[in-house]
C-alpha cells in the first residue's frame, strides 16, 4: 500500500497532471520572469517596424527624412492619407482606390475559386478511387516544391498565347487552384470517418451530394484556414501580376506600390505617402487573421490526429 501511495502521491500527480501547462510555468519564478521579459522584448522588437511605419505615415516629408526613427511625428498631418484617397487639393493624388478595387476584385474571385476547387480536388484525391490517383497526388506535392519564380516565363508565354495577357482573366484564372490548398483539404478529408459517408450512400446520396451536404459542412476549420491562406496569398501576390499585366488600369496594390516606390509617381522620397499606402494595404489581411485566428490554428492542426 505504501508503494501505491508513493507512486500516486501528490508530487507525482502534480508533475503530470497539467499536460497543457506552458513551458515557462515549469521553471522557478525568477526564470519565468526573465523568460516573459525576453518574450516581451522580442514582441516589441517585432512590432517596431510597424510602429515606425505608422508614425512616419503622419509626418511631413522633411520630418520623415530628418527623423525617420522617431515614434512621434512633429505636429502630425493627414496629407498622406488625403492623397491616397483623392482628397488632396493642388497636388497629384495617388490612384490608390483603383489599386484597391483591383485587389479586392481579384482577391474575392481567387479566394472563392480556391476554396471550391481545392476542396473538390482534395476530396477526389482522398476518397475517389481512379487510375493514377497516387501519381496525381505526387504531382501536387511536386508543384509545392517548385519555386514560383521558375514558372514566371511559362506563365507569360501561356497567357500571351491564349490572348489573356493584360486582362482580368489572365490575373485570376491561373490562381484559382493552389497545390497547398489541395493538400490541406485532402489531409482533412482523409481524417473524416468513412462510416458517415457510407451511411449517406445507403440513404441514396451520390458522390457529389455526400461531398457537398455531408463532408464539406464538417470541414469548417479547414475551410477557414484555406480561406485565410487564399486571401492572404492573392492579396499579397506580386510576381504573377507582374508578368500577367502591363497597363496601369490593371495595377493591384502590390504592383501599384512597386511602381510608386520605384519613382513612378512624382519625385522625392515621399516616405510618409509610401508608408501610408503600405500600412493601409496590410489592414485587411491583419483584420482577417485576427478575426479567424482561433479557427485558423484549429484548422491547421485538424489533420494532425490522423497520423
Amino acid at each position: 500500500m505504501r508503494h501505491v501511495d508513493h507512486d500516486s502521491g501528490p508530487g507525482r500527480a502534480d508533475h503530470g497532471s497539467c499536460p497543457d501547462e506552458p513551458v515557462l510555468g515549469r521553471f522557478p519564478r525568477p526564470l519565468r520572469v526573465l523568460g516573459y521579459a525576453a518574450l516581451l522584448g522580442f514582441a516589441l522588437l517585432y512590432l517596431l517596424p510597424f510602429l515606425l511605419q505608422l508614425a512616419n505615415s503622419f509626418k511631413t516629408d522633411p520630418d520623415a527624412a530628418a527623423h525617420p526613427m522617431a515614434l512621434l511625428p512633429d505636429g502630425g498631418t493627414l496629407d498622406s492619407y488625403r492623397r491616397l484617397f483623392g482628397l488632396a487639393r493642388g497636388v497629384e493624388n495617388v490612384p490608390f482606390l483603383s489599386w484597391l478595387g483591383n485587389s479586392v476584385l481579384v482577391t474575392v474571385l481567387v479566394t472563392a475559386g480556391r476554396v471550391l476547387f481545392d476542396s473538390m480536388a482534395g476530396y477526389a484525391l482522398a476518397r475517389i478511387r481512379f487510375p493514377g490517383r497516387r501519381l496525381l497526388f505526387g504531382f501536387v506535392l511536386a508543384v509545392m516544391a517548385v519555386p514560383g519564380v521558375v514558372l514566371l516565363i511559362p506563365k507569360f508565354l501561356v497567357l500571351k498565347s491564349f490572348g489573356m495577357f493584360d486582362t482580368y482573366g489572365g490575373m485570376v484564372l491561373p490562381l484559382l487552384v493552389d497545390a497547398a490548398g489541395v493538400f490541406i483539404m485532402k489531409q482533412f478529408f482523409e481524417s473524416v470517418p468513412r462510416e458517415i459517408e457510407e451511411a449517406a450512400r445507403i440513404d441514396g446520396a451520390g458522390t457529389f451530394r455526400i461531398f457537398w451536404s455531408v463532408v464539406l459542412p464538417m470541414s469548417r476549420p479547414s475551410l477557414i484556414t484555406l480561406t485565410v491562406l487564399s486571401f492572404q496569398g492573392s492579396w499579397n501576390e506580386f510576381t504573377h501580376f507582374l508578368v500577367s499585366t502591363q497597363s496601369s488600369e490593371h495595377d493591384t496594390l502590390t504592383t501599384g506600390l512597386a511602381h510608386f516606390v520605384s519613382g513612378g509617381l512624382g519625385s522625392g522620397t515621399q516616405y510618409p505617402l509610401k508608408l501610408a499606402a503600405a500600412l493601409v494595404s496590410t489592414v485587411p489581411v491583419a483584420v482577417l487573421f485576427l478575426l479567424f485566428q482561433r479557427h485558423f490554428v484549429r484548422g491547421a492542426n485538424s489533420g494532425s490526429s490522423k497520423g
